[in-house]
Formats: structure tokens, sequence, C-alpha cells
């Protein structure tokens, strides 16, 4: 048996069970300007609702809708990146269902022909990479936005928010090649990384990715998680039904094909209906749209594919000199990537990549923020000039970068303000002497071979100089005196 956590929740999940899971990820294109099948801008996140609307995104009677040819080119683009096959001819289907937020009756898809397919995703598992399979991408407009009052399962009504309606998405289709949670989250992570490498995608926009999880334990029933909003929430949802799902093979109790909402605020699958099969829908061909030939258009669109975050991960290794898992961190997100690029530009490249993917990376994660809302590169540039020219210690160093996450200011400023310029080596020395004098006990139990006890006469300096002392010159000045007393 294995604990696995995401916060507060520890789920106990069998090793022995061999889990299968696979994801439907749908993906707005949100950097377009215009929506998929009319000239309504894709800009609503901070409107009131139903102000983003015409006849065409609403369904109204004789609307007809126009394809937006940049989204075509946007999800060919997806498909190259993931090493897809891309579709020599491909068609739009009307999916026939009835739903509150689409108001046509039907969503515009793709169905028997996809953009895209047979493609492949590398990601990191635990220090091994495995090719997990994409069995195709293809385009589809979003539903509108349905907004309950309360829970899914006590409100007892619900608003329509037709903004969303008609929102460009991609849906990437996995095979169920995923064998963990954890796994799933990574692949989630790699993809929107490389959508955002490609300029189509802002993963911070709310409402731009959302997850359906089919998962199953070998043998049993397969289970669909609806509408998964968030990366985290998708490792949620998977640990929380795995765990339920064992429990119920421990108790003899028959797992059924259904399909399932994940409450995000208590951390639960709950049931919504039984599994639809795809016949359900009364698929057919959109009359309104003729069938695309797009395979002419790969060599022109691959040609303007940006480097993606495997290749630059290479060449970070091969140009700075950088070890690979700094170049994992580095290059996992563009925002990182360009960040450490400039800083690079500018300072030793080894010496960058440690505190831009160690020390600042790590304040970033500990405040739950990213490299957007850290300060400008410059002023990192300007930390470790300080750093390298002996003005201040690794300490100072990190204080600056602590002080301006959290109260902004100049580094200039803090260094004067709080006093973080490296003392002289004068007052380091009498620093040294004042501790051996203090600390006899140390000393003898540094003498008599005990390690720590050096390491506490370390401390002490540092503690006299406020931290401002040279680690290396404390270290080198205590051994020197102690051979002298």
């Amino acid at each position: 048996m294995q604990g696995e956590s995401t916060g507060k929740e520890v789920y106990v999940i069998d090793d022995k069970a061999e889990i299968i899971i696979g994801l439907e990820i749908h993906c707005q294109l949100n950097k377009l300007n215009s929506k998929l099948f009319c000239g309504c801008s894709t800009k609503h996140h901070e409107a009131e609702p139903n102000t983003h609307t015409c006849p065409v995104c609403m369904g109204l009677p004789g609307a007809l809708p126009v394809i937006n040819k940049k989204a075509v080119e946007y999800a060919i683009m997806v498909g190259l990146a993931l090493s897809c096959h891309i579709a020599e001819h491909t068609q739009f289907y009307r999916k026939n269902y009835y739903y509150p937020d689409l108001p046509r009756g039907f969503q515009i898809t793709q169905y028997d022909y996809p953009i895209a397919a047979n493609g492949i995703i590398t990601v990191d598992t635990d220090g091994a990479e495995r090719t997990i399979r994409i069995r195709r991408v293809h385009m589809e407009e979003d539903p509108g936005r349905l907004v309950h009052q309360g829970s899914i399962e006590t409100s007892k009504f619900v608003l329509v928010d037709y903004n969303r309606s008609g929102m460009p998405l991609i849906e990437v289709v996995t095979e169920p090649d995923l064998r963990s949670p954890k796994e799933a989250r990574r692949f989630i992570n790699k993809l929107r990384n490389i959508l955002e490498y490609l300029d189509v995608f802002d993963g911070s926009l709310p409402g731009s990715l959302r997850v359906d999880a089919n998962v199953s334990l070998r043998g049993g029933a397969r289970v669909e998680i609806k509408n998964i909003s968030s990366y985290k929430g998708v490792e949620r949802a998977l640990l929380f039904e795995i765990s339920r799902q064992q429990q119920m093979k421990r108790r003899g109790v028959k797992v059924v094909q259904e399909t399932r909402h994940y409450d995000d605020e208590r951390n639960c699958t709950i049931t919504l209906r039984s599994k639809e099969q795809a016949e359900e829908y009364r698929y057919f061909p959109e009359a309104d749209l003729v069938p695309l030939s797009v395979s002419s258009w790969q060599h022109r669109l691959k040609e303007s594919l940006p480097e993606l975050p495997d290749a630059k991960r290479e060449r970070f290794k091969a140009q700075y000199g950088i070890s690979d898992n700094h170049a994992k961190v580095l290059t996992q997100e563009i925002r990182d990537a360009n960040y450490y690029e400039y800083v690079a530009s500018k300072i030793d490249p080894i010496m960058a990549a440690t505190w831009v993917a160690d020390y600042l990376k790590g304040e970033l994660n500990y405040r739950d923020r990213d490299v957007r809302d850290a300060f400008e590169p410059e002023k990192m540039v300007f930390i470790l000039e300080q750093l390298k020219q002996g003005i201040i210690t690794d300490k100072g160093a990190v204080e600056i970068i602590r002080t301006l996450l959290d109260e902004g200011g100049e580094p200039r400023d803090i260094i004067a303000r709080k006093s973080l310029a490296k003392v002289e080596s004068n007052i380091t020395r009498t620093a040294v002497a004042e501790v051996i004098k203090e600390n006899d006990l140390a000393i003898r139990d540094y003498r008599s071979g005990k390690a720590q006890a050096f390491n506490f006469l370390v401390g002490m300096v540092m503690k006299k100089t406020r931290g401002r002392a040279d680690p290396a010159e404390i270290n080198t000045l205590l051994k020197e005196l102690l051979e002298c007393t």
C-alpha cells in the first residue's frame, strides 16, 4: 500500500492494482481575437454576462457559422507540436444533445475526421521518461457557462452566461496510457507548457482548460469524471476516485460505468448519469460548413513553430552548460525560460541558473506565485552582480529576493536599509576571535572530533555579523585561529 497526498487529504492506493487513466483535455484557443464561427470577441472574462454574443453564437434561427481560419491554423500547429499526423481533409459535425448552455441544441465539433491524430507527449515520471500516446486532436466550439447558485446538488436554479459560447476549443484525447494521478497532472502541465510556447493559449484565464478523466482498475468498469477545472483538481479528483473504486472492490461492490462530477470544495466525485455512448449523440455532418483540405498548410505552419520545451531544454544545456535538472526547471514554462535567458545574457549562466531555478523559483512556489509576479529580471541581474563582486553574501541575496517579492522596492535601497552589505575582513576576524573566546565548550567539542561544533561556531560568527560575513571567509579564519589557540 502507498499513501499519496495533495494537501490535507491522504489517500491509500493499492500498488498491486493496475490503474488505467485516459484524459480528454479541452483547451481554449484564447489567444485568438474572435470566436470559432463568428466575429464576437474572445476577451470576455471581465465582461458582464451575455454581452459578447451575436445571433451565431446564440444559435438563433437562420444565423450561419463561418469558420475562423486562424483557429484552424492554431489547431494544426498544436497537432504538429504533438508529433501528430495532420489530416488531409477534416470536417465538422453536429453533436446533438440538449443542455441549457448549448443554445443550438447541438455542438459543432469534429467526429470521424479530426484535424490531427496519432501523436505523443513525453513526460517525466520521477526520474524516468514515459511516452503518452495522443489518440486525436479535434476542434470544437465551447458551450456557454452554467452558474449554479450553491453546489450542483443543492442549487435551486441555474444562471447561464453565453459569453463563452462559441469560444474556439481544441480537445486533446489520450490513449489510456497514464498510470497514476501524479502522472496525469504532469501530462497536463506538459501539454499546457507546449500550448503556451506556441502562443495559442493562456492558461491563467478562468475556464481556459477543463479536463474529463476516464479512470478504471484493470478488469473493472470505466468511470468518467467531467469538467475538472484546475490542474491540481485533476490529481485530487483521480486520487479520490481511485480510492473509491478500490474500496468498493474490497467490499465486493461492482463499479458501474457512469459519469461523475468532481466537487472541488468537498473533494469528492458525485454521480451525474449513466455513461452515454457515441451513437446517443446522433452525429451527422454540419451542413453549413464545407469540409476543409488543410494538408497543404503543414509546411508553412511547421516553419513558423517556435522552439518547444524539450528542444529548449537541450539547447540550454549545450549553450549555457547548465545541469539537466536546472534546464528542466527553467524550460517548463516559457516565462521562466525567457526570464532566465535575459539574466544569463548579463551574468554567468551557471550562476544565473542556480539563482533563478533554485532560489527565485523556490520563493515563488512557496508563495504560490509565478515569475510574472516576480520583480524585473534587471533587478535579479543587479543582485547577482553584487553577489559576484563580494558586496553581499548568499544570505543577503536571499533576503533581498524575499523583500522584493513581499514588499517591492529597489535592491540597492534594500541593501542600504537592511545593512546587507558584506562586512570587511577585519570585522569578521574580530567576530571570529570573540566567538572563540566566548565558547570554550564548543571549542573542546570541536577538538575532540565533533564536527557539528564547528558549524555551531560558524553560526555564532554569522549571528554576530548579522549574516553579513562571507561564510567561506569565516571557515578559513576559524580554522586559522583555532590552530593558534
